[in-house]
């Protein structure tokens, strides 16, 4: 994959997160900053950031419970460690963070 194609799709990644969390209902707070990287803020203070690590060509994902990194499989983006997909996974550990269900579509 080439430096554009991994921005396009890692681009298309953090936009299907932002209308997710746009969608859940939950209460937190997220922006998306220049350069790829995302900040979800819950209600109680913690935090997880999303930024796409273009040297590695991978997602990074950093929460209370540890940081995880996600590769484009030529579908999806699944964790490196354990191949459970990006989505899935955000949607669990925000769901902890948040003390609430967030699904992220």
């Amino acid at each position: 994959m080439n430096e554009t194609e991994f921005a396009a799709l890692s681009g298309a990644a953090l936009e299907k997160i932002e209308h997710g969390l746009e969608a859940s209902g939950v209460d937190l707070d997220f922006e998306l900053a220049a350069g790829g990287v995302m900040e979800i803020e819950f209600a109680d203070g913690s935090k997880i950031i999303v930024n796409r690590h273009s040297v590695a060509q991978e997602i990074w994902v950093a929460a209370k419970s540890g940081g995880f990194h996600f590769r484009y499989d030529g579908t999806v983006w699944l964790d490196t460690r354990d191949s459970e997909e990006l989505m899935a996974k955000l949607s669990r550990l925000a769901t902890a963070q948040a003390g609430e269900p967030v699904v992220l579509a």
